[in-house]
This record gives C-alpha cells, sequence and structure tokens, in this order.
C-alpha cells in the first residue's frame, strides 16, 4: 500500500481532554452552534464568537497528543510510501505529536483571518471585536477556522489525494458532516482499501470494507503496528 490518506475527527483527540463536539458536558452544549459556529452568527455577535474560540484556544493550548497521535506520526515517519492526514480538528494535536504536512480542511484555532484581505496570521492567546489585521487595519479580525455553511480549505488537494489512495482510514469521525462524509466513497472508488476506526460505528460504517472499534488510544498503535507489518 503506497499511498495512505489518513482523515480523523474529533474521537482522536477527546482522549487528550478535547471533548467531541456533541458531548453532554461539551462547549457546544452550552453555546448554539448557530450563534458560534456561522458567518451569520459572528455578525450578529461578534464578541461572543470571539469568547467561545477564546475558550477553545486555551483549552486546545494546554492538551497533550495522546497515543494515537503519536501512533499517526510513527506510520508517516516509518511507512515507506505516502502517508497523507486530513483533519477535521482545528487543534494542532497532530503537529505536536510529531506529524507533518497535515491538511486541516476546518482551519485551525490557533490562526487568525481577516474577512477584509484574507490574510492570516498566529493568533493572539485572547481575540476581541475590532481587533486590527496587522497587514490591512482593517477591524475585520476572525478565527480562522471554518464555520458551518462555509467550504472546507484545501478541498481540491483533498480529493486529488483520495483519488491516489491505495488506503483510506477514518479515525474518530462521525460521518454526519459532508464532504469528508462522502471522502470513503471517493476512495473506494479509485480502489482504495477503506478501514474505519472509531469508538462506535459512524453513520458511513457500511461503506467501510473494515472496521476496528475502541478509544482511539487503544485501537490505532495496534493498527499502525499491522500497517507497517504488512498485516492491514
Amino acid at each position: 500500500m503506497d499511498k495512505i490518506v489518513i482523515l480523523t475527527g474529533a474521537g482522536i483527540s477527546a482522549e487528550s481532554g478535547l471533548g467531541t463536539f456533541r458531548d453532554k458536558d461539551g462547549l457546544w452544549t452550552r453555546y448554539p452552534i448557530e450563534d458560534v459556529a456561522t458567518p451569520e452568527g459572528f455578525a450578529r455577535n461578534p464578541a461572543l464568537v470571539q469568547d467561545f474560540y477564546n475558550q477553545r484556544r486555551a483549552q486546545a493550548a494546554t492538551a497533550q497528543p495522546n497515543a494515537a497521535h503519536r501512533a499517526l506520526a510513527r506510520l508517516q515517519a516509518e511507512h515507506p510510501g505516502e502517508v497523507v492526514i486530513v483533519t477535521q480538528n482545528v487543534d494542532a494535536l497532530h503537529e505536536a505529536g510529531g506529524a507533518k504536512g497535515v491538511i486541516h480542511m476546518h482551519g485551525e484555532l490557533a490562526r487568525a483571518l481577516c474577512n477584509a484581505c484574507a490574510h492570516r496570521w498566529d493568533a493572539p492567546e485572547v481575540m476581541a471585536p475590532g481587533t486590527p489585521c496587522p497587514a490591512c487595519a482593517a477591524p475585520t479580525v476572525r478565527p480562522d477556522v471554518v464555520w458551518f455553511g462555509e467550504m472546507p480549505y484545501r478541498m481540491d488537494e483533498v480529493f486529488a489525494h483520495l483519488g491516489q489512495a491505495d488506503l483510506f482510514a477514518a479515525i474518530g469521525t462521525s460521518g454526519n458532516v459532508y464532504p469528508a462524509a462522502g471522502f470513503v466513497q471517493e476512495a473506494a472508488m479509485a480502489g482504495a482499501h477503506t478501514v474505519e476506526l472509531n469508538l462506535e460505528p459512524s453513520s458511513t460504517v457500511s461503506d467501510f470494507a473494515e472496521t476496528r472499534f475502541g478509544p482511539a488510544s487503544s485501537i490505532m498503535p495496534d493498527w499502525v503496528d499491522a500497517v507497517l507489518s504488512g498485516r492491514a
């Protein structure tokens, strides 16, 4: 299997203390999605949105990669072919665990974006409405994350990788949100072997040729061992 494409979702970071969006005690339970994760919500109340992402940024800054993140970094380092990691997560735990060239299709908490000129830069710890853009000075700064109703980043690149994949794995993702939910079908049509690794079956589990269930930190190291030894 020369080319491996990996999709990761919130489940891979849950054991690092970053709960999935739908956890009963998660941030989403205290903030309506339409208020803090849509362009319309930002237009209505930018202070609320900035406060929400300031909290998420502070939480992510204290999180540490777990065994699943480190296993994927080892796969990248030791597999003789190409390993492409695409993540729906906006944390930096893959990179902290040693992964390289991660495609953040939903953006990054640690980055800021200017709505006026599209300049991007490292976000400060605390962002507030009216913060000027360092490039154009417009007071239109927002988190560099993809909100509901917006197009995920680098999709042409992602679909090109899926079309070349020999193995596609989805890890810790619910299968509820498109376009990511359709990646397994794209990879399968290109002839890739497909595997879901998840705490429990996703909405698209029937589209996968192989499944493994359990906590990511438990099942990922074993799966990576199997791939590297040619047993997967």
